[in-house]
């Protein structure tokens, strides 16, 4: 026999044998793919939230498929990427395949209640015997430069609406404010009480008993194993070897990551086949600040949505005669007003041509990530969503006087009366602030009337609402902000049923969607397919610099980063 035909057999031998899907989340998820070569190529080998979920829903068509098995040690994932997984982590079980979480530590001597959260989704959880279970809970913090701003002679002058749009506390104030310290309490205790009831449920534990191991964390391993929150205790290699004894064929498993595993040759073909013949739910993202022009890089790597690159996207799927609904992902803190106010509109025209569009709403969809949301048909969250912030902030922090201080002088010119208004080398001056606060009011009036228009409340039912405080998605789906819990796969079945079409008959394609060689193609017109993709350029260099200080906001309806609740 030949070597050909040695390479051959063994092929053919793996491809009988049984395959176990392996998913290591260690170095977290993408939302979308990387928007420029060098995103591209640090985030090699790192997979997107949407295509994990779309793996294990197309897995449970393959017999040859038997099991899962997750390593979910550290925090990488977002409580809301946790969510997701978990969601679809059950609905893979459901189909009678074996899932099992593993992990070195629920945290060492830190938090590890995200990490928990996703792990309680498998039917087995096994633990290291030297692990804990960091089980602690949520927290957030506040964090105020007042007091260096002052010493520096920094004079912060930003305006916000109202009292729960407190982004700009942190140069404002010296200490945290009673209504941030009530939304973030709020915030936390919600996130906190989704992961009590989810062990609860899927421990068969009561909410007490959840609580009280709360409380009392972390654990060890063998009191985690007493109170029944991990059910086995041992090292990779005994992992390993009980799924191989229990799911192989004679003992002999593939293993493949979740995002490299394909159906054997054949299989790939008629799956293929039938997907090209079928109805399309276009899933168009909306993936971090949003601002005016074509999407890009945003100033840390990740992504920039363009208004102009979004509603291009929107208007091929109204063109296309084979997309028969649209899902709006939207993983957005917000950004410019008048951008996110043309992506509503784009979104209503839409709807107007007959085509459902719901909203999934990722990590965070909030001030203008909830703007673009919310004139959808259906808003669909993860419990663990931050949402809401309806309300609107502006203003600038004035060097000049520091700089000063540091042996510069700075003497601004310009003609026309308010020609250095928002220069940061003085500060406002009383008909300037004046200005800036008459249109502050506009917008929120602006931003409240909308999302009530949209939502099919009061005015007087939502304002109460909004003034820019942020919301849990459990908490938003209570006040009638979102209208049903989960992920990306239930907005996109909610979208197929709203177009009268079967959610297993759909073919999932995110837009724009173009080939290599179209990408490379300068766009004809603004209809253009490739006016919807990204674009190589982006913010200035100095614009770069001051987002990734947190500095300068994308604009007046932002949530402004990182916003981080473990």
């Amino acid at each position: 026999m030949d070597l050909t035909s040695v390479v051959d057999l063994a092929g053919r031998r793996r491809a009988r044998q049984p395959v176990l899907l392996e998913l290591d989340l260690s170095r977290g998820l993408l939302e979308t793919g990387p928007a420029d070569p060098l995103s591209a190529l640090r985030a090699r080998g790192i997979p997107t939230l949407r295509g994990l979920v779309e793996q294990l829903r197309r897995a449970t068509d393959h017999d040859q498929v038997v099991g899962l098995v997750a390593q979910v040690s550290g925090d990488a994932l977002t409580p809301s990427q946790a969510d997701e997984l978990a969601e679809a982590v059950e609905s893979f079980a459901a189909s009678g395949r074996a899932t099992v979480a593993w992990t070195e530590s629920f945290g060492e001597m830190g938090a590890g209640t995200t990490a928990y959260r996703l792990a309680v989704a498998f039917d087995t959880i096994w633990m290291q015997p030297s692990g804990q279970l960091g089980l602690t809970g949520v927290a957030t913090r506040g964090v105020f430069l007042r007091g260096l701003l002052d010493r520096l002679g920094v004079e912060p002058q930003i305006g916000q609406r109202h009292e729960f749009k407190n982004a700009g506390d942190m140069f404002m104030r010296s200490s945290m404010s009673d209504a941030q310290r009530e939304a973030l309490q709020q915030l936390t205790s919600s996130l906190l009480g989704t992961v009590v009831a989810t062990t609860a449920r899927r421990r068969g534990r009561t909410a007490e008993q959840v609580r009280a191991a709360v409380d009392a964390a972390p654990l060890g391993a063998q009191q985690a194993l007493d109170a029944g929150l991990v059910d086995r205790l041992g090292y990779r290699d005994e992992v390993y070897g009980d799924l191989r004894e229990r799911l192989g064929s004679g003992g002999r498993l593939t293993v493949r990551y979740v995002h490299r595993w394909s159906p054997p040759g054949p299989a790939l073909v008629r799956e293929r086949a039938r997907q090209r013949r079928r109805p399309v739910v276009a899933i168009v993202p909306v993936v971090g600040g949003i601002g005016l022009g074509r999407s890009g890089a945003g100033p840390t790597g990740g992504r920039r949505s363009g208004s102009d690159s979004v509603c291009a996207a929107l208007r091929e799927a109204g063109r296309r005669a084979d997309v028969g609904a649209v899902v709006l992902r939207v993983v957005s803190p917000g950004g410019s007003y008048v951008a996110s106010d043309a992506v509503r509109r784009e979104v209503l025209q839409l709807r107007a041509s007959g085509r459902p569009v719901v909203a999934s709403m990722g990590t965070v969809a909030a001030s203008g990530g909830y703007f673009v949301a919310m004139p959808c048909d259906e808003v669909v969250a993860t419990p663990s969503t931050v949402t809401g912030s309806i309300g609107v902030l502006a203003g600038k922090v004035a060097v000049g006087a520091a700089l000063q201080r540091l042996g510069i002088a700075v003497e601004p010119v310009g003609a026309g009366q308010q020609a250095t208004m928002f220069s940061t080398d003085t500060p406002f001056s009383a008909e300037q602030w004046q200005r800036l606060d008459g249109w502050l009011d506009e917008v929120y009036e602006d931003f409240t009337r909308k999302a009530a228009e949209d939502r099919g409340m009061a005015h007087g039912e939502l304002e109460p609402l909004a003034r820019g405080r942020v919301w849990t998605g459990a908490d938003a789906l209570e006040r009638g902000l979102v209208d049903r819990l989960g992920g990306l796969r239930t907005a996109v079945d909610s979208a197929a049923r709203r177009a009268g079409l079967s959610a297993d008959e759909v073919q999932v394609q995110a837009l724009p969607h173009a080939n290599p060689l179209e990408r490379l193609r300068l766009p004809d017109s603004s209809e253009s397919t490739t006016t919807a993709l990204p674009s190589s350029s982006g913010l200035s260099g100095a614009e770069w610099l001051l987002a990734a200080a947190g500095l300068a906001p994308a604009g007046v309806l932002s949530l402004p980063g990182p916003w981080d609740v473990r």
